[in-house]
């Protein structure tokens, strides 16, 4: 039972950190629906570089890096050039989905390294992750940039006149939220199933996605939901263990992706849109042009 609960935790840390990534570009303004995209180089390139070198902590640096980058290509098509920040998302889903299958496929199969050590059972990514909620909380509720970053998703043009540089502003949200996304991707393919095959997150981005809009913006509740949905994905592998002869193991494994959408169809509730329409960045998803 504890192997499964562990099991559930760990893959809870990936939906973590990728949907905190998310959730601080989001409360800047800039929407990255592409998440899947940038948690796919990430883990990709880690993985190469890890197996070439034989270094986790090489292969866990190459993926913040490439996820810092792609996502400041997100930002320039999105914030210096004003693009579609939903069709620029799509963009770098499916660039990450082509290239990555092409870059990574010489590497198909099993990472061939020691697994990294946990504390019973769980990774220790799963303490980092709590450690980045926390934070990510305690910056925006009680520092200088958490405000800015806040005021830029809420109104860029009056925080622009109070003095904050909305571009950069946006830039850094955007570049610390794919490094994010990046090191979630890495956790998956180096610690989590670390075995390389094409498109091999299956979904975890988009999940991820659906995760920053149920959480309504707060860490904690992305927290909750991310363990729920870490829980979810673990049961739709090994029902079994928790429900022995209960439905089809591949009836399981649509279950994360059919509360998923139950989740998107509870947002376009009259009800939940009161709540969400309150706490969503009112600039969300816009444009910003310095006058």
């Amino acid at each position: 039972m504890w192997e499964f609960a562990a099991r559930s935790l760990n893959a809870s840390t990936i939906f973590t950190i990728a949907a905190l990534g998310e959730l601080i570009g989001q409360r800047s303004g800039i929407l990255n629906v592409g998440i899947e995209g940038v948690m796919l180089f990430g883990a990709t390139v880690g993985f190469i570089v890890a197996k070439t070198s034989g270094s986790y902590l090489l292969g866990f640096l190459a993926a913040i890096v490439i996820g810092g980058l792609i996502a400041a290509l997100h930002g320039f098509l999105s914030i210096t050039l004003g693009g579609d920040q939903v069709v620029n998302g799509m963009g770098i889903w499916i660039l990450g989905f082509g290239l990555t299958a092409y870059i990574g496929y010489p590497y198909t199969g099993p990472l061939g390294m020691e697994r990294i050590p946990d504390l019973a059972g769980l990774s220790p990514f799963f303490f980092l992750a709590i450690g980045l909620v926390v934070l990510t909380w305690w910056v925006f509720s009680k520092t200088t940039l958490g405000l800015r970053i806040r005021s830029a998703g809420e109104s860029p043009s009056v925080t622009e006149v109070s003095g904050v540089n909305v571009t950069r502003t946006r830039y850094l949200s955007v570049v610390v939220s794919g490094m994010l996304m990046g090191l979630a991707g890495a956790i998956y393919s180096l610690d989590y199933n670390p075995v390389w095959s094409i498109n091999f997150l299956l979904g975890w981005g988009f999940i991820a996605l659906a995760l920053v809009f149920f959480s309504m913006w707060n860490p904690f509740i992305l927290f909750g939901g991310s363990i729920l949905f870490g829980t979810l994905w673990q049961l739709s592998l090994n029902p079994q263990l928790i429900l022995p002869g209960v439905l089809s193991r591949y009836i399981w494994r649509t279950v994360p992706f059919i509360i998923t959408i139950a989740v998107l169809v509870l947002m376009s509730t009259k009800w939940f849109s009161s709540r969400w329409g309150a706490a969503k960045p009112e600039a969300l998803g816009l444009p910003y042009k310095k006058e």
